[in-house]
């Protein structure tokens, strides 16, 4: 019985997924330790459901969607399973012009369709102090685009924290780490779910 045992070949573990979080510095993590970025956080979390992945953090802080465009080969190496773009909010910071913001995250899905790597999108609401005709012309941008794509969406990355004191650094823009620990709680299904979309790979 035992030799049987020893003579059986060991199953081959399941391949790790490789993830890109391509961003701003929501996914870069800023003022925080590298380890408490969103990034790794999420890691981890998916390591403990039992999914074998590995999240690559390929967010600059300050980086606006033309910014993500201009990098975007570099940031996303061949062999890349799958990305979470999550751009666009310093478009809104700085007012600029929904359009090219639409304009540039198409840029990048497109490209990274044509190399065959899927992309949930993580969406962003523009401040209301802008004026209702931008936040309605900004805000449309995400869920537009993820059906016009057929990509999974993650309606708005701040879910959950914006606004709060609590989990938020003294600029109200960043997440604390215990912040980022509740992004990663709320958008977690979503992950799961666009995980679970990707093309199987030998």
């Amino acid at each position: 019985m035992s030799q049987t045992l020893a003579q059986t070949p060991p199953q081959a573990p399941a391949r790790t997924l490789k993830i890109v979080a391509l961003g701003d510095s929501l996914t870069a993590g800023y003022n925080l330790p590298a380890s408490a970025a969103f990034p790794p956080v999420l890691e981890q979390a998916l390591r403990q459901k039992g999914i074998a992945v590995e999240i690559v953090n390929a967010g600059v802080s300050g980086d606006t969607v033309q910014g993500g465009l201009e990098r975007l080969d570099w940031s996303v190496a061949d062999g890349t399973d799958g990305v979470i773009l999550e751009l666009g909010a310093n478009d809104a910071l700085r007012g600029l012009d929904p359009a090219t913001t639409r304009k540039g995250l198409e840029t990048i899905i497109t490209r990274l369709k044509e190399r065959g790597i899927p992309v949930l999108l993580a969406g962003m609401y523009a401040p209301r102090n802008l004026g209702a005709d931008y936040a309605t012309r900004f805000d449309s941008i995400y869920p537009e685009l993820a059906k016009s794509h057929g990509l999974v969406l993650y309606p708005f990355f701040l879910e959950g924290i914006a606004g709060d004191r609590a989990l938020n650094q003294p600029d109200l823009l960043h997440p604390t780490a215990e912040g980022v620990r509740v992004i990663v709680r709320n958008i977690l299904p979503t992950v799961e779910r666009f995980l679970a979309t990707l093309p199987a790979k030998p």
